[in-house]
């Protein structure tokens, strides 16, 4: 199969044909190795291939039985582990890490039939929205690769947005599904809290902030793989009841629904938003009201700045714990030299939170669910820019050495002083990308669209929000925005064509 007939087709359309004996699993699998072999040079999206073990992995696919059996797909560097293999986290300190058994996510997609060619590209620990790990070097971005493709997602939105597969396993603590696909032109779906599989070992991620899904350049792949992935998992920390139904038919209904829609075009901290966020924006609005949806500007009352000083707090203390549990078993003390900066920052942050603050900052998660849960009884949806900006160039989000040696002073703070720190540390990251962690601390469903293309040639996408368990209600939307002049998906991108 050559690469051109193989980037016309989506997941779906590449088990069609496999299902039909159109084309075989090994001729899917050499196309994707004959991509990545050709793309990866110029993007390092890939770290880590798994070509001899993928074409062993053939002999036991049952193409009846298994809805996607041979189709490629890559898996993201953290969190989504195949036994007996590397998981690097974008970490020197779990560089040789090997993983004891599948993760829950990735054993429920081989038991569909995808064939895992390898792990992509992610920052230290999924701690930034770029993807730029001094272990692994940069991603970048397909459409300029001056420019950064985002994160923590950007290896798998880059091996997406280059044809190399069809969709890619992504996750998503702050929006790091959306973000990387608002900066490549993808679709990105982070499902509710609870709706996918954790663990093994694990029954929350960041506290239920994070979430396994992927990213996909067709809405019907995230409703098929959402189909497939959904769960009640008895040892998870957060059950989501099930959809009854099918996502995926759900796309094939017609329906005469019409949203009541919120609008925002306002930073929730306070930065700037450029005009071309706006412009996505305005233009999506235009086209709801040509539709008939009843569309209002209104933000909500969550405090945005509060609530990301509740979301650093979580990332410090998610960092304390993990640091404090490798040194025990280790058997030594992890220094500043063992990690990135933006990780020992937030570790040593994370040692002056006591656990009655912690608490108290989750509890005030609570408070943000309560206040959308409520905006959601008057509006069905809610309509933001997914991020500020167009992509960041690569390096331009990495710390300088000045800055690092600004950072490493931390120690020498007072708590108040060491918050206020990592707020700083993070907020040129945080102007890009103020919308997206919202949905992860209430945990409700949302999504990016891709609707607009930049003067400088680069995506932007438009996020919107729904109250828990309607991921049906986005998917039905994206699916009608999708067959619309609206959706900008692969056009303009370079190495697509």
């Amino acid at each position: 199969m050559d690469w051109q007939s193989y980037k016309a087709e989506d997941a779906v359309g590449l088990a069609s044909l496999v299902k039909k004996k159109v084309v075989s699993p090994k001729e899917l699998v050499d196309t994707a190795f004959n991509r990545l072999e050709e793309v990866n040079p110029v993007l390092n999206a890939v770290v880590r291939s798994r070509q001899e073990k993928v074409y062993q992995e053939l002999e036991l696919l049952h193409i009846d039985d298994q809805p996607f059996a041979g189709v490629p797909i890559l898996l993201k560097d953290i969190s989504q582990a195949i036994e007996g293999e590397p998981l690097s986290s974008g970490s020197k300190l779990f560089m040789d890490y090997y993983a004891k058994r599948d993760s829950n996510f990735v054993a429920r997609l081989r038991k569909a039939g995808f064939l895992f060619i390898g792990h992509t590209n992610t920052p230290e620990f999924g701690l930034k929205n770029i993807t730029e790990p001094e272990i692994h070097g940069p991603t970048r971005n397909p459409w300029n690769t001056d420019f950064s493709p985002g994160g923590s997602s950007g290896g798998a939105a880059a091996s997406v947005s280059a044809g190399i597969v069809p969709l890619a396993g992504a996750s998503d603590g702050g929006g790091s599904i959306r973000i990387p696909a608002s900066f490549t032109g993808l679709f990105g779906l982070k499902p509710t809290r609870g709706r996918t599989p954790v663990g093994p070992g694990v029954g929350r991620q960041w506290q239920g902030a994070s979430i396994d899904f992927v990213l996909s350049r067709s809405v019907r792949d995230s409703a098929a793989l959402l189909d497939i992935l959904q769960t009640l998992q008895p040892e998870a920390a957060f059950q989501t009841p099930l959809f009854q139904g099918s996502y995926f038919e759900e796309l094939k209904k017609k329906t005469s629904k019409k949203f009541r829609i919120a609008f925002t075009v306002e930073s929730p901290v306070g930065t700037p938003v450029s005009e071309e966020a706006k412009h996505a924006v305005f233009k999506t609005v235009q086209w709801l009201e040509e539709q008939g949806h009843e569309v209002e500007e209104k933000n909500n009352e969550v405090d945005g700045l509060r609530l990301m000083e509740n979301y650093y707090i979580m990332n410090n203390g998610e960092m304390a714990g993990m640091v404090d549990s490798m040194e025990r078993s280790l058997g030594r003390e992890i220094t500043a030299r063992d990690m990135e900066i933006v990780a020992w920052v937030l570790t040593v942050a994370g040692k002056s939170v006591t656990a009655a603050e912690f608490t108290q900052s989750i509890a005030e998660w609570d408070v943000a669910a309560a206040q959308m849960a409520d905006f959601h009884r008057t509006y069905d949806l809610y309509l933001t820019p997914t991020t500020a900006f167009a992509a960041p160039k690569v390096g331009e989000l990495t710390h300088r050495e000045k800055e690092i040696a600004e950072l490493l002073k931390i120690s020498e703070l007072s708590k108040i002083d060491q918050q206020k720190l990592v707020y700083d540390m993070f907020e040129p990251s945080l102007t890009y990308t103020p919308y997206t962690q919202l949905a992860n601390l209430t945990g409700q469903p949302a999504i990016s669209i891709p609707v607009h293309i930049t003067n400088t040639g680069l995506p932007i996408g438009v996020q919107f929000m729904a109250t828990k368990g309607k991921e049906d209600w986005l998917l039905k939307l994206a699916s009608l925005i999708e067959q619309s002049d609206l959706w900008v998906g692969m056009k303009g991108n370079p190495m697509f064509m």
